[in-house]
């Protein structure tokens, strides 16, 4: 904790000081996006307990800020709220996984759908640059790959045009990254660069039929992919230093 704290620049201290002036919604807002991430990016691991306190302090707010926090990722399925033991991340069951993405499944083939044929040239265009990005990701960062194709999905939704649908494929993706954390392969959404190629195609030509069976190999192709693999703990005070620094907050 000390070590990580000690390491930030004085202009970096300074920028993160400043955030104490934000209004709290700003904050905890702030405050939701640095864990989130930190979840999601597989930095606090799936089980790993969450105290209030040591998270207050690394972020430089109060334990409200924290518990709001945690509210909205539990709605989302990040995290595990238990009376009288604290909160905790998530650590979906292998049966659970399954329900989760049979969901999935469910909600993105409606978004293949709605979209075969609607893409226009400035959304195929912004997907192709992101599947740029997951390309240099490949084979260098299982947490990044994770989390750009969780991304890319949810661009997909939201070129729907329908909130509804978008939310509902957020939440679903967020649980999913979770659980590639836990069950993932290293690596294991490599593969997926390709197929994403292949649906962006898919759904310049309007070719719904195909667009639609694309996604659900594709997702039935990452569950298959899943295999359970130990994980390490880290202090979370160490895990949340560069996520706060990230959205300028500071420890108390």
């Amino acid at each position: 904790m000390a070590s990580s704290v000690s390491q930030l620049s004085e202009s970096t201290r300074r920028t993160a000081t400043m955030s104490e002036s934000r209004a709290p919604g700003l904050r905890a807002q702030s405050v939701y996006r640095a864990l989130r991430r930190a979840i999601i990016e597989q930095a606090l691991k799936p089980g790993m307990k969450l105290p209030e306190d040591s998270i207050g302090e690394q972020l430089g707010v109060s334990r409200t800020l924290v518990r709001e926090a945690f509210g909205r990722l539990a709605i989302e399925g990040l995290v595990e709220l238990k009376p009288n033991k604290g909160a905790s991340v998530a650590y979906p069951t292998l049966e659970e996984a399954r329900d989760v993405f049979d969901v999935r499944r469910g909600l993105e083939r409606l978004v293949a759908e709605t979209l075969a044929g609607r893409l226009t040239n400035a959304q195929a265009a912004e997907l192709e640059a992101h599947v740029l990005l997951e390309e240099k990701a490949h084979g260098q960062d299982g947490p990044e790959s994770i989390r750009l194709s969780g991304e890319f999905h949810i661009k997909l939704a939201e070129m729907t045009g329908n909130a509804l649908l978008l939310r509902y494929v957020q939440e679903s993706s967020s649980r999913c990254s979770l659980i590639l954390a836990i069950y993932g392969r290293p690596h294991s959404s490599e593969c997926a660069v390709s197929e994403h190629r292949q649906l962006i195609e898919a759904l310049r030509q309007g070719d719904a039929a195909r667009a639609t069976d694309l996604m659900d190999h594709h997702l039935r192709s990452v569950v298959t992919r899943a295999l359970l693999s130990p994980r390490v703990e880290r202090d979370i005070r160490d895990v949340l230093a560069p996520y706060a620094l990230s959205e300028g907050l500071t420890p108390s």
